[in-house]
């Protein structure tokens, strides 16, 4: 009976039926069987290809062993020397370091995948590392027999630490690389630690992943500028570097040998660039020192084209000083990136903390540095070639000082940056929105009314008002009724037709700032103003009520067209045959009647309001 039902039945059965560690033991030995294959296939077909072979296949494949140890950061010793005394060999060519710690990952992941093995995480790790460590341990004991023998002591440090630290981030990518606590034991360590709870607070996830990127990219910025001064010394040493590639050998498969050991020493060369820019340089031999302000005399060196590029001896030039613009780049990335994590979030990070991070990124930048500078040396003999590289912990100091000094101010101003123009681009979405709320809230213009009937009076009006360029009395009246017009609006009151007056229609809604028939808006800037009602009385206004005598008493006296008239007694009204006096225009409402400005000591006028405007 199968488990072919479906897809999860059948994955399942996989999970159910795996054997567990035993599979992850055999991935982490056939990840160190493939590493080792590769060096002897390559290995093997230099020795067949050579026309000139020193020793057999055995001592073919006791060097692949050895390369293969060598790439883990083994320390390998010279038996067969001149002088008879074992001479260490301790550089290891970076570019080879890649391919075991590739391997170990991929098994490593292979085994805690959850849709392939779905093994448990611990055990994916302990057998995958203890797979490899196991074919390690055969391979240094058979390596222990040929004339480039291993050192035990640094082959039990090396191999493992790179199984255990491939592997751990193996498993982790097969989980999804999440950002979780820590495990139980390491949190208890770190809770364990006399540290202030300001620092526990700063160094938060999220915060201690930022510094570390920026961290990286500043250390990955000193070494691409390292790598691009080395490109530029061999293009200026072009003829010793091409004498020194054809001196080695004269046989094609000796410089294909020497190609490929050169370019596997290409990141050993980048960082040697990254410290001689940074100032301290690096050491050929004890006593000699190559660096920007000067390089000493260097000792006899074996023809190989990378050692053929080293500055000439003599004091350092504009041209080498000018090479200290790397590690202001580098300062200048970490600071950049720092910024640009602190401006991430909804909220940009303090001053404080900004300038804080940009510090312990440097401190950490410094750290890599000088990590990467232990690995690209190490002695080549004994005696002079003891020292052969970079000097780690002078490399890793300096490095600190550059990025301190040139990322700190950078973070600053590129968070400020930042943070003014999120500014910016917030006010500005927010004006739009606003913008926007304002044309959707804006009433809409009441319709143009209905143009009045016809009267038969029309063609009079007609002929008055074709005339009234020639009539002074109709453009008088035309002026009236304009500033009549304008009081109204200012007032909010609407002017109505006598037609309308006439049917009872209810006055218009005038779309008027001042009116308060339009409701105030936060949204809308054209209700914020207040009302006349509302409105404050003027001062000049009303020291010149307190400063004019009491009026008397006003009458409604007839006029000669025997309308009524509002003029006081003793004063003149300017009162026509058909039509309204004009001090009372000012009082004419058609909607709320507005309180009019007057003495503390005066009574307000509480007489009637007229009904009709004054006839066109």
């Amino acid at each position: 009976m199968t488990h072919t039902t479906d897809s999860g039945s059948l994955t399942l059965y996989r999970k159910q039926t795996a054997p567990g560690l035993g599979t992850c033991v055999i991935g982490g030995a056939i990840a160190a069987g493939l590493g080792l294959g590769v060096f002897a296939v390559l290995v093997m077909g230099l020795w067949i290809s050579s026309p000139y072979p020193d020793s057999g296949p055995d001592g073919a494949l006791h060097v692949a062993a050895t390369l293969w140890l060598l790439a883990h950061g083994t320390e390998l010793v010279r038996t067969e020397t001149l002088s008879g005394v074992p001479a260490p060999v301790g550089i290891t060519p970076l570019l080879l370091l890649a391919l075991p710690a590739w391997l170990v990952h991929r098994a490593a992941r292979d085994a805690a995948d959850p849709e392939e093995r779905a093994l448990g995480v611990r055990t994916a790790w302990t057998g995958v590392v203890l797979g490899y460590v196991l074919v390690g341990t055969a391979a240094t004991v058979y390596a222990a027999g040929g004339g480039l023998r291993p050192s035990w002591l640094s082959a039990a440090a090396h191999v493992p630490l790179l199984a255990v630290a491939a592997a751990g981030f193996g498993v982790w990518t097969a989980q999804g690389r999440p950002h979780g606590p820590l495990p139980g034991a390491l949190r208890r360590a770190a809770d364990a630690l006399p540290v202030p709870g300001v620092l526990r607070r700063f160094f938060d996830p999220e915060g201690t992943l930022a510094m570390g990127r920026a961290a990286s990219a500043g250390a990955a910025a000193l070494v691409a500028g390292g790598a691009l001064l080395v490109a530029l010394s061999v293009v200026l040493h072009g003829g010793p570097v091409r004498e020194s590639f054809l001196d080695v050998t004269t046989v094609w498969s000796g410089r294909f040998a020497v190609l490929l050991l050169a370019l596997a020493l290409v990141p050993n060369a980048a960082v040697w660039g990254a410290a001689y820019g940074l100032g301290p340089g690096f050491v050929l031999g004890t006593g000699t020192v190559v660096s920007p302000l000067g390089a000493s005399a260097a000792p006899l060196l074996p023809p190989f084209p990378l050692l053929a590029a080293v500055p000439e001896e003599g004091p350092g030039s504009p041209l080498t000083w000018a090479v200290g613009v790397v590690p202001v780049l580098a300062g200048w990335t970490l600071g950049w990136f720092l910024a640009r994590a602190a401006t991430a979030g909804g909220s940009s990070w303090p001053v404080g903390r900004t300038a804080l991070g940009a510090t312990f990124a440097a401190v950490l930048c410094g750290v890599l540095s000088a990590v990467l500078a232990g690995l690209a040396g190490g002695p080549m003999g004994v005696w002079l070639l003891a020292d052969f590289g970079p000097v780690w912990w002078l490399t890793g100091a300096v490095a600190t000082g550059w990025t301190l000094l040139a990322g700190v101010p950078v973070a600053l101003v590129v968070r400020w940056w930042r943070t003014r123009s999120r500014i910016r681009a917030e006010a500005a979405r927010l004006e739009a929105a606003v913008a926007q709320a304002l044309r959707v809230a804006a009433p809409t213009p009441p319709p143009a009314p209905a143009p009045a009937p016809a009267s038969a009076s029309a063609p009079v009006a007609g002929g008055a008002a074709a005339s009234g360029a020639a009539n002074p009395e109709t453009a008088g009246r035309r002026h009236r009724l304009r500033l009549w017009g304008r009081r109204l609006i200012r007032s909010g009151a609407t002017p109505r037709s006598g037609a309308e007056l006439r049917s009872g229609a209810e006055p218009r809604p005038l779309l008027n700032p001042r009116s308060e028939a339009q409701p105030r808006s936060l949204l809308n800037p054209r209700s914020w103003a207040k009302p006349r009602s509302e409105a404050r009385p003027r001062p000049w206004a009303r020291l010149r009520l307190r400063a004019r005598p009491r009026p008397e008493p006003r009458t409604r006296t007839r006029s000669l067209a025997g309308t009524w008239s509002s003029a006081r007694p003793g004063t003149w009204s300017w009162a026509r045959p058909g039509s309204w006096s004009w001090p009372r225009l000012r009082r004419w409402r058609h909607q709320e009647p507005v309180a009019p400005i007057v003495d503390a000591k005066r009574e307000p006028d509480t007489r009637p309001e007229p009904d009709a405007p004054p006839d066109a």
